[in-house]
């Protein structure tokens, strides 16, 4: 049925009224969900990045993380006995300091220091990161390009440091 016969039907104006009204009351509850997206957004987006910073760190620390083998396998130089729990301290150290709004500026930089080295196994390690190279990732690979999100997320984050001060 087209709108011109509903409209018809409806009386001159009925049907359109009924669609404008509808389309009111869709954009009302749209830009609600949108308000609430943008004033949540950003502060779930800190609070997640610190958790999963703790947990992933965390497990390193106790000798728990399913990464700590690609770590010890990348970064060789140190014991990985050594290495893989003072990775997981820094990471916790991120993750807290996301957590604890004044040490934003200090979580996210001690991020993009830590960043670069997770995906030196790319470099390093190209037969664990892929199965078919450059498209077809291990689980291993998997892990490591996610830090892309988590580079993101970390930008976008950083990015409101100076208005949470204005």
């Amino acid at each position: 049925m087209s709108l011109s016969k509903t409209t018809e039907r409806d009386g001159p104006a009925g049907g359109t009224d009924r669609l404008e009204s509808a389309k009111e009351q869709f954009d009302q509850i749209d830009r609600q969900i949108a308000d609430t997206m943008d004033r949540l957004g950003i502060p779930t987006l800190r609070v997640a990045l610190g958790i999963v910073f703790i947990w992933f760190g965390g497990l390193k620390v106790i000798g728990g993380s399913p990464a700590a083998d690609l770590v010890a396998a990348t970064v060789y130089v140190v014991p990985p006995e050594l290495f893989v729990p003072i990775l997981g301290v820094w990471e916790v150290a991120i993750g807290l300091c996301l957590l604890y709004r004044p040490l934003i500026r200090v979580g996210i930089l001690l991020l993009f220091l830590q960043m670069p080295g997770t995906f030196l196994p790319i470099v390093l390690l190209p037969e664990v990161v892929f199965v078919t190279f450059p498209h077809e990732l291990t689980v291993e690979g998997q892990y490591i390009i996610k830090n892309l999100v988590i580079i993101g997320a970390a930008l976008v984050v950083g990015g409101t440091v100076r208005a949470d001060e204005e």
